[in-house]
């Protein structure tokens, strides 16, 4: 027979919902003790659930028996308390604490379970190892600033769910076990059992599900669904991760895109109380790359990159002239009151920007005297002009150089203006500026494959007026696609999808998909197309990565209950593991023999 520790106790109330308003009210909390406290007689418990901590008042004249228990409580006990709210004595008010107004004047306790001591404190305060951290997991999740992203990101997928629910959507949930379509990022694989040697996929994405049902009439679909990606993994990269997922029949892009501002608008107002601006600021990919050297701009700031290949083409430094020669790019930050920047701190840029591709990075500090800098010596005093006239240098400003191929110069100066963005203290956590960036190229050249390749995916429609360019100049082409980029993160992206089959069968052709691959790998949806497909769209949101921006993280594993190391492993559970043979042969599968 089981042992009924609660008996006839029942939770009236949470620990962090107790106010001055229950005041003289009889409850029943239960929770955690996160720290006891002996004051010679009185003992004082912090209890602790999810919602917050109240102080229980234990004093042997009202309930002794209690009082005794309380003596044998340590840090995790799980407890059960009854008693009556009352206000805390004069000078003893704690502001900072939502219940720091009241105590419960205990009159009798249970002792649920005992704890071990925790490996680490269970605080706010305590700097733990990550590792550490997450092999005991369950006991991390229960400090405070875990437990409040696990709440928030509760809320936020009850909110993106009304509001699609309010806007016509119907939740499907589409396949977890499908085929492997190797495009792009590397599948997980999964053994079939009944079909011996065959393969499942894990889905990286349920886009052509997603199509599929527009393709049945369904007209508006979400889905908050994992997917999964056996990539190298970074601070904001996962292998299993959720996303947002959603599409539309009978769109354009700016309907797509004023539906989803409307989505995003009532997740930060629900969950940060904060209003944003509609519509959202939108730039082309082109302009993009002109003014910020990416295609995720962080708008917090300006420091916006200066086209200066013009104005030292004819100069006598080699560097950017025949850089200028060989229609490559010259570009300029001017970082104002960065001259008082080190020799360290600019090696150290320079060491950035060649994280990126550059071969070197050429400074100059802005003083009274002029010029300072190595390369100073190679400027006409008219070529110095126009170069401060361009980028508007005054005395004490940094002015950043970088010449290379456009894709490098961009790219590494794009960079190196984040980094400095973030090393400034330019980019506040709590200013959150969005934009919309559209008219991606459609197709880019892998000079190693010697073949083109998708930006976005195969299924993404070109813009009308440029699908003569796929049989002229593929290159050309730009893609009905659009990103939402919030502080310099991606945090969603999507397009308006191919509906004509015959334009789709040419998309596989410049992809170097020939007619019998595209058949075998993606033949379900060709014939699909084939029957009544209307014109869709849609677009799909990395929910840990806009969490860890809406908690105010660095890391997306603080906001997913049981996330991965970088090395795609679980150090609560010790996945992955290796099986036993049995299980192997059911599979049909046979591991290479390990080299010593």
């Amino acid at each position: 027979m089981l042992n009924d520790k609660l008996g006839n106790w029942t939770r009236t109330h949470r620990c962090g919902d107790l106010t001055a308003a229950q005041i003289g009210e009889e409850v029943c909390v239960m929770g955690w003790a996160q720290r006891r406290r002996d004051h010679g007689g009185l003992i004082f418990i912090d209890l602790r659930d999810r919602e917050g901590v109240v102080q229980l008042a234990l004093d042997p004249d009202r309930d002794p028996t209690s009082h005794q228990k309380a003596e044998q409580v340590r840090n995790e006990f799980v407890l059960a308390a009854r008693g009556k709210v009352s206000p805390r004595p004069e000078g003893t008010v704690n502001p900072k604490m939502k219940t720091g107004e009241v105590e419960i004047e205990i009159s009798e306790l249970l002792i649920l379970n005992r704890s071990e001591t925790p490996p680490f404190m269970l605080d706010e305060f305590t700097e733990v190892a990550e590792n550490i951290r997450l092999k005991y997991r369950y006991l991390d999740l229960r400090r405070p600033a875990l437990q409040k992203n696990m709440l928030m990101r509760h809320l936020v997928a009850k909110t993106v769910r009304n509001y699609f629910d309010s806007q016509g959507f119907i939740e499907v949930e589409t396949p977890v076990l499908t085929k492997s379509t190797p495009e792009g990022a590397r599948d997980y694989l999964v053994p079939s059992r009944v079909n011996t040697g065959s393969f499942y996929a894990l889905p990286q994405s349920p886009q052509l599900f997603k199509q599929l049902l527009m393709v049945s009439g369904f007209d508006r679909y979400f889905q908050i669904v994992k997917c999964f990606r056996d990539e190298d993994l970074r601070a904001d990269r996962q292998p299993e991760f959720t996303q947002i997922d959603c599409e539309m029949s009978f769109v354009n892009r700016a309907q797509v895109m004023d539906i989803m501002e409307g989505m995003v608008a009532k997740v930060f107002k629900v969950a940060l109380d904060v209003d944003l601006t509609l519509p959202m600021p939108r730039l082309s990919y082109a302009e993009a790359l002109d003014r910020f050297g990416v295609d995720n701009p962080d708008l917090r700031f300006g420091m916006e990159l200066i086209d200066i290949t013009q104005q030292v083409a004819g100069s006598q430094f080699k560097v950017f002239s025949s850089v200028a020669a060989s229609d490559g790019l010259v570009k300029a930050l001017n970082v104002k009151g960065g001259a008082t920047f080190s020799r360290k701190e600019l090696d150290d840029l320079t060491d950035f920007a060649k994280i990126y591709g550059a071969k070197g990075m050429a400074w100059v500090k802005v003083t009274e005297a002029g010029w300072q800098s190595p390369i100073a010596k190679f400027f006409t005093e008219d070529e110095l002009t126009a170069l401060n006239e361009k980028l508007a240098a005054e005395v004490g400003d940094l002015l950043l150089f970088m010449a290379d191929t456009s894709a490098i110069a961009n790219e590494a100066l794009g960079r190196l203006r984040g980094h400095l963005g973030q090393k400034l203290g330019l980019a506040s956590k709590d200013n959150y500026q969005f934009t919309w960036v559209t008219d991606f190229p459609l197709l880019e050249w892998d000079a190693e494959q010697r073949r083109h390749v998708a930006v976005h995916h195969p299924f993404t429609a070109p813009l009308e007026e440029d699908i003569p360019y796929l049989d002229t100049d593929p290159g050309k082409a730009r893609a009905q696609a659009y990103d939402l980029v919030l502080n310099g993160s991606e945090i969603g992206g999507g397009s308006i999808r191919i509906h004509d089959q015959a334009v789709q069968s040419r998309m596989f052709e410049l992809l170097g998909i020939g007619a019998e691959e595209a058949r075998e790998k993606f033949g379900f949806l060709l014939d699909a197309l084939d029957f009544g497909a209307p014109p869709h769209g849609g677009i799909a949101f990395g929910l840990d990565r806009l969490m860890m921006i809406l908690a105010g993280t660095d890391s997306i594993r603080d906001v997913i209950a049981f996330p991965k190391t970088q090395k795609a492993t679980c150090l609560l559970s010790d996945a992955p593991n290796e099986v036993d043979d049995k299980q192997l042969q059911e599979l049909g599968v046979r591991l290479r023999t390990k080299q010593q």
